[in-house]
This record gives C-alpha cells, sequence and structure tokens, in this order.
C-alpha cells in the first residue's frame, strides 16, 4: 500500500512536466497554451513550431506515461494499483502543478501508460489512432476512437488488465466531450489547419 503511493504521487509528478512548453521554450517557440488552439499538447505543438519539436513533445508525453508505470509494473503492483498509477500520470499532464495546473488533454501520456502492457496492445493502440487521424484528419477523434477500443484489445490480450485501461478511457473521453461536440458540429480543426482561432 505504501509502496502505491509513493508510485502514485511519483507518477501524478512525472506527468507534471509539461513536454509541450518545456520543448516550446527550449526552441523559442510561442508558449502553446497561449498560441494555436492553447492546447499544450503535440497536435498543437505541430502546428505552431513543426515536425520536430512536435516529435520531441510526443515523445516525453509517452515517457511519462510508460515510466511510472512500467516502474509499477516491476515492482508487481497489483492491476487496480498499477491503473490508479496510470491515472494519476494522466492526471498531472492534465493539471500541472509545475505548470499552473493548466494541461492537455493527456492523450500521448495515457497511450505510453498502457505501452508496459504488451507490445502487441502498444502497437494496436498506435495503428488505430494512425488509421482514422490518417483517413479523418481529426486527432480527437482518433482519440476518441482508440480509447473507445482500448479495453476491448486489452481484454483479449491481457484481460487482468482490463479494468486499468477502462479506467484510463473513460478519463481521456471526458476530456474530449467539447470535441465530440465539435465533431458532430462539424467545427473540429483538423490535424494540418493553421491559425490563431483553432480548437482542439
Amino acid at each position: 500500500m505504501f509502496l502505491s503511493l509513493i508510485m502514485i504521487v511519483l507518477a501524478y509528478l512525472c506527468g507534471s512536466l509539461c513536454s509541450a512548453v518545456i520543448v516550446c521554450r527550449a526552441f523559442g517557440h510561442p508558449d502553446p497554451r497561449t498560441d494555436g488552439s492553447n492546447n499544450p499538447g503535440t497536435t498543437n505543438v505541430l502546428r505552431i513550431a513543426g515536425k520536430g519539436p512536435a516529435a520531441l513533445v510526443l515523445l516525453g508525453d509517452v515517457l511519462k506515461g510508460t515510466i511510472p508505470v512500467w516502474l509499477a509494473y516491476f515492482f508487481k503492483l497489483e492491476p487496480i494499483a498499477l491503473g490508479f498509477v496510470a491515472l494519476a500520470a494522466c492526471i498531472g499532464h492534465i493539471f500541472p502543478c509545475f505548470f499552473g495546473f493548466k494541461g492537455g488533454k493527456a492523450v500521448a501520456t495515457a497511450l505510453g501508460a498502457m505501452f508496459p502492457i504488451g507490445w502487441s496492445l502498444a502497437c494496436l493502440l498506435l495503428v488505430t489512432w494512425l488509421f482514422v487521424a490518417l483517413i479523418t484528419g481529426y486527432s480527437s477523434l482518433a482519440a476518441v476512437v482508440t480509447f473507445a477500443l482500448a479495453p476491448v484489445y486489452t481484454f483479449f490480450i491481457k484481460p487482468m488488465y482490463t479494468i486499468p485501461v477502462l479506467m484510463l478511457a473513460v478519463l481521456i473521453i471526458a476530456r474530449h466531450k467539447e470535441n465530440i461536440a465539435r465533431l458532430y458540429l462539424g467545427k473540429e480543426s483538423k490535424i494540418w489547419d493553421k491559425g490563431k482561432k483553432l480548437k482542439e
């Protein structure tokens, strides 16, 4: 129990390291929280800073989820405890204590948190996201579809982790409620859209 609490706190602190803000500051680009869609995530950094910085942000956000969950997995925490570690990393990304509690959607962090479960699950998630994103052009739709399917994939790969993955899926889909509304109304921005009044 004590180890689980320590891992949850460490996961939150790890998640609170906002890769988008750190990378944009390092390369002299505008703050992603106040430029583009105002969302400190990979898609917005791609729009305002280009592919290189966006790739670094994606890597950083994925590792924020992978590292604490892999450590929890290494220390043989129970599946439910591991799920709370993953949630803590995502909540850190959404409400980062180091950046005024204003973060992003935690899609990459949640994906990273699922990777330690197995490469087969990781590949399925990445293929699903890429397929939907490339076909539709909507990053948000790709995220929603991917996380809606994640518990199903997990059930057939490692069923003991279905509940933790479901917990993550509910969090991420809930974070996209505004995107879902804009998709329904046909007002959602596509990945390659540029401009100052974007929504993400």
